[in-house]
């Protein structure tokens, strides 16, 4: 009877013990997923996501109609995202605005397929607060398009059976550099200057070359890199006016403080601006559906546009105000 009573209680000890190791490992297991996932979610505080994405479609088709256009289908992808984190003193700012469209029309016999719409535009910043409202900032931006741009003029007129390339992938692209100030009275408006700025300034095909201001060599070829030091501002605004209502506004100037290398008679001079003027508008409704606005406006001095003659100013190559506007339906959401 006692050896049974003893082998029951040894039994009973170790039953224990077990059983309190295990409630010990759960309980630690239990704290440590309670500290992991109370510091991602400490960490998810810190970062915020803003934008709009979508895809449009709009289609054209004409009967016997007078006022004149053409049938066609036309199809475009947009993205509008901003990536932002903020911890103490220190922020970082990323934003990525990209759209890409074509457009297809049998009334082109030659070239149906066209592109509609072309922009490659990022910028990551990074900030540190100084004081409430003012940040010490440095900056980095690239513009740039993904397809090769085309001039359908000459073919549609008949002149010519080939369209003239007038832009490709690097050609051109701006990559800037810049060191500044930054204010920002709130989380919708934001305004920059950097007297401290870098832009340079490629175009990897040749034949492009003269038509985006880059400098010319000694034996009059030109070099596919411009570099130059300037002044730049920047303005921008992501605002919800109302429930699924989303704005966002970006503005670029930028100018030199020197005319470039080997071009001195025709170099930009400082207080020239070249601008780059974004604004998306987006309402999604029933929540997979949107309307979008958007435009680009564009001037670069020393990028050189073909046209009519206009005021005081004289036809051929010139600097000249470039506007694109794109109105869409399609799906899309804003965040």
């Amino acid at each position: 009877m006692k050896k049974i009573f003893l082998l029951f209680s040894v039994f009973a000890f170790a039953f224990t013990w077990v059983s309190a190791q295990v409630d010990e490992k759960t309980a630690a297991e239990e704290a440590l997923k309670t500290k992991v996932k109370a510091a991602e979610i400490d960490s998810a505080k810190h970062w915020k996501c803003t934008g709009i994405v979508g895809l449009n479609a709009a289609q054209t088709g004409l009967f016997n109609w007078a006022a004149g256009g053409n049938n066609n289908v036309t199809g475009f992808v947009y993205a509008n995202v901003t990536l932002s984190y903020k911890k103490n003193k220190w922020t970082w700012d990323s934003n990525l605005d990209t759209e890409l469209g074509l457009m297809y029309s049998a009334d082109y016999v030659r070239y149906p397929w066209r592109k509609a719409n072309d922009k490659l535009n990022f910028t990551t910043k990074v900030g540190y607060q100084m004081h409430p409202q003012w940040y010490l900032t440095l900056l980095g931006s690239f513009r740039s398009q993904y397809a090769p741009g085309m001039d359908y003029k000459k073919v549609d007129a008949g002149e010519e059976l080939e369209p003239t390339l007038i832009s490709k992938w690097l050609s051109p692209s701006y990559t800037d550099l810049a060191l500044g100030i930054e204010y920002r009275p709130n989380d919708i408006f934001t305004i920059g200057v950097y007297p401290v700025a870098g832009r340079m300034t490629t175009c990897t095909y040749e034949p492009l070359r003269p038509s985006y201001g880059l400098p010319m060599r000694d034996d009059s070829t030109f070099k596919p890199v411009a570099l130059n030091m300037g002044l730049r501002i920047n303005g921008g605004i992501n605002y919800t006016l109302v429930k699924n209502l989303k704005i966002i506004s970006t503005i670029t100037l930028f100018t030199p403080y020197t005319a470039r290398i080997h071009d001195e008679e025709h170099g930009q001079k400082f207080g020239n601006f070249d601008v780059d003027w974004d604004v998306a508008i987006a309402y999604s409704f029933l929540k997979v559906f949107s309307v979008s606005v958007m435009t680009s406006l564009k001037y670069y001095e020393k990028v050189m546009i073909d046209g009519p003659a206009w005021g005081k100013y004289h036809e051929g190559p010139r600097a000249r105000v470039q506007f694109k506007e794109v109105i869409g339906v399609g799906i899309g959401y804003s965040f």
